[in-house]
């Protein structure tokens, strides 16, 4: 009875990382089907070696099999790798059956509140980080400094120069800075349903008729 529980669990903890905070606020669908088959995975097997006798190497073999194998992916953000851990601690915690029974559903719930509360749009809404080219090589701290602050027009906190390029005058510097007041927000965390009709303005655009300089109007049609 408990194993069930812990099972339907899971799948409810799983469902509302994947559905509702991450593909709401992120929309990345191949990140969210590898959540899912992670999770799933996971707890199939870890359900099915906290069963076995056989469990401890059994366990060990899996993983040195699983070793071998290289995945080979695109380069994932901090928050998507956070996601990845808790989707792989919500399958440990629900496949290994943790006793007593509510301190396995406290666990998974305090996993999912903590990605909710710090993946929320509104915690440090201003804050940003990206990888900067500017038209200069510039080496001097304080110069580089003013100089980030004038281009991105926020409160630069850290930076550190990642290329420093004296032939071509260029400056490769990552950055991370506090945006000012009334700055466009991500589009990521813009709701759907606040965005525009892209196939609408689409095709208003191309309902409009484009008229050049010098162009003759078209002719009317004669009743």
């Amino acid at each position: 009875m408990n194993t069930a529980i812990m099972l339907g669990a899971d799948v409810i903890a799983i469902a509302i990382l994947t559905f509702a905070l991450y593909l709401r606020r992120h929309r990345r669908r191949d990140l969210m089907v590898s959540y899912l088959s992670v999770n799933i995975g996971v707890l199939a097997v870890a359900a099915a070696l906290s069963g076995s006798s056989a469990g401890v190497g059994l366990g060990l073999g899996l993983f040195g099999v699983l070793s071998i194998i290289r995945l080979r992916s695109s380069e994932l953000s901090q928050h998507e790798v956070a996601y990845y851990f808790a989707a792989l601690a919500l399958g440990l915690i629900g496949g290994i059956g943790v006793t007593p029974l509510w301190l396995g559903i406290t666990l998974m719930a305090m996993i999912v509140v903590a990605l909710w509360i710090g993946d929320h749009p509104s915690v440090l809404p201003r804050y940003r980080h990206q990888q900067v080219i500017l038209d200069r090589a510039i080496s001097h701290d304080a110069s580089l400094k003013l100089e980030l602050e004038r281009v991105l027009g926020g409160r630069v906190h850290t930076f550190e120069i990642k290329q420093l390029d004296l032939v071509n005058d260029k400056t490769l510097v990552e950055v991370r800075y506090e945006a000012p007041l009334g700055h466009a927000p991500d589009i990521e965390s813009i709701p759907s349903e606040q965005l525009p009709d892209r196939a609408a303005s689409q095709s208003s655009i191309s309902a409009t008729p484009t008229e050049f300089p010098g162009a003759s109007p078209a002719p009317r049609a004669q009743r």
